[in-house]
């Protein structure tokens, strides 16, 4: 049998194991890194520990307006969950129950911009991707997440043969061969360097884009003191260049990211950056939005050297050449990381606004509206019918429904709402859905053609024939584009 010190020191290396080694144990505090500290002991820092000031946060939220978005995004269906579980601190923390399906569809907008912005539209930029799992060995304050078998440490812990020193051996053993979640994409990127410098003969610079989820250690515990675990989606692009270029390279790529953050608000200006520097005097900046409860960081750019590289493939330096002119240099790694779903809560609160109701005489009620950039919006049209016959109405919707689609151009089929609804409740909520444009389709469609275009952001309402629906819609999507 084993002893009762036995059995403490199970427990405490089982907190271990689902904590990452970062957890509190018998109650003790949360270890923390030190800003610029690597939990591996060497170079490789991954991006949540990527050292940069802690930057502080307001105490209090700003009231009507965010709890008004939150309600909101709940009813429909940007957020998923109860308000506790969507707090700003599971949001942030990436513990919250997860995104509705116009949340999604507004990440899945964001992120196919930014891949058309960084990869598509960019010159020796290539996607890759990598394993959500991450091989290595367990090192003293690693504080990575290990995918460890249950079968497998329930088959340890049952052994009442083992003594203390067996029992922690094993464990030891267990976090030693198991692999760990990825925090971020750097390290995915890196692995394929060499592979992709072959793809440019060698010639600098050149970048590796990837968009993935990622896990990180939540900063608050649950009751048992056991660490929590986020998860994020994060936008990644590593850029090769020599040391020569490093820094110009890395205020250029400053520059694209804050204007193209700032192309889709209302208020760009709630958009900025900053720099700052680690520990090891490596320098970075950050790009901030201005919450209402103070900035949060929703990318970061850092100019991490040849480290990271050297520490990849030790032995071999002349692998990792990459030609600068004529010279045959290890190339510096800047790091460009963005947090899509932090991105898309920024855009949240940027395009949320309280207007007056023209629909009511009641002064004290409000329009809310999301004045989503036409290329972010989820839906980019409603399609609804008035008064008329019910079957030949229904199939005009139903052929435009169809045409759009095949376009590309995001359709909400409002005409298959059972439920009576007035034009001022349906415009409400589409509103709030963030729809650019509704579509009536009325009795004088089946006379004329004629529909009725009514605008999210003017509230203007226009009649044009429905065979020009289509193209009006894509010219005014493409130039949104453009601006």
């Amino acid at each position: 049998m084993r002893s009762g010190s036995a059995i403490r020191a199970c427990q405490k290396v089982c907190r271990c194991l689902l904590s990452g080694f970062g957890g509190r144990v018998d109650g003790g505090q949360p270890e923390r890194l030190t800003e610029g500290s690597s939990p591996l002991g060497g170079p490789m820092r991954s991006h949540a520990e990527l050292p940069g000031g802690n930057e502080p946060r307001e105490a209090q939220e700003s009231g009507e307006g965010s709890e008004a978005l939150v309600e909101i995004c709940q009813r429909r269906h940007f957020l998923t969950g109860t308000k506790q579980q969507i707090s700003r601190d599971s949001l942030l923390s990436g513990c919250h129950s997860g995104f509705g399906p116009l949340g999604l569809e507004l990440r899945k907008n964001l992120a196919t911009e930014w891949w058309s912005s960084v990869v598509v539209f960019r010159e020796q930029v290539f996607p890759v991707d990598a394993l959500h799992v991450e091989s290595g060995p367990s090192l003293p304050g690693d504080s990575d997440f290990r995918l460890v078998s249950a079968e497998t440490l329930r088959e340890i812990l049952q052994d009442k043969e083992l003594s203390k020193e067996q029992l922690v051996a094993f464990l030891e053993n267990l976090l030693k061969t198991s692999g760990k979640l990825r925090e971020n994409l750097l390290h995915g990127a890196l692995e394929h360097y060499v592979n992709c410098l072959d793809l440019v003969n060698k010639r600098l610079p050149y970048g590796l884009a990837q968009i993935g989820v990622c896990f990180h250690p939540a900063s608050k515990q649950t009751a048992d003191g056991v660490k929590r675990m986020g998860e994020k989606t994060e936008a990644s692009l590593v850029w090769f260049t020599s040391t020569r270029t490093a820094s110009q390279w890395l205020d250029f790529w400053l520059r694209h990211r804050l204007l193209w953050w700032r192309k889709f608000a209302v208020s760009p200006s709630n958009f900025s950056s900053s720099d700052c520097q680690d520990a090891e005097g490596r320098r970075g900046n950050k790009v901030y939005y201005n919450f209402p409860w103070g900035k949060e960081p929703i990318e970061t750019l850092w100019n991490l050297g040849d480290q990271e590289l050297l520490h990849m493939y030790p032995g071999n330096v002349s692998q990792l050449h990459g030609r600068d002119g004529r010279k045959n240099v290890v190339p510096s790694v800047l790091s460009i990381n963005g947090d899509l779903d932090l991105g898309m809560l920024a855009y949240l609160y940027d395009s949320f606004q309280l207007t007056e109701n023209s629909f009511t005489r009641k002064k004290n009620l409000h329009r809310k509206v999301l004045k989503l950039h036409p290329c972010l919006a989820p839906v980019k049209v409603a399609l609804d019918m008035g008064r008329g016959p019910a079957v030949e109405l229904r199939q005009v919707c139903q052929g435009l429904f169809n045409e759009l689609l095949e376009n590309g151009i995001s359709v909400w089929p409002g005409y298959l709402e059972t439920a009576q609804s007035s034009l001022e409740q349906l415009y409400s909520k589409y509103d709030e859905m963030g729809i650019l444009f509704t579509v009536l389709i009325t009795e004088a469609t089946l006379e004329n053609g004629l529909i009725h275009l009514r605008s999210r952001d003017t509230t203007m309402k226009e009649m044009m024939h429905v065979s020009k629906v289509k193209d009006f819609l894509a010219k005014y999507i493409s130039s949104a584009k453009n601006v």
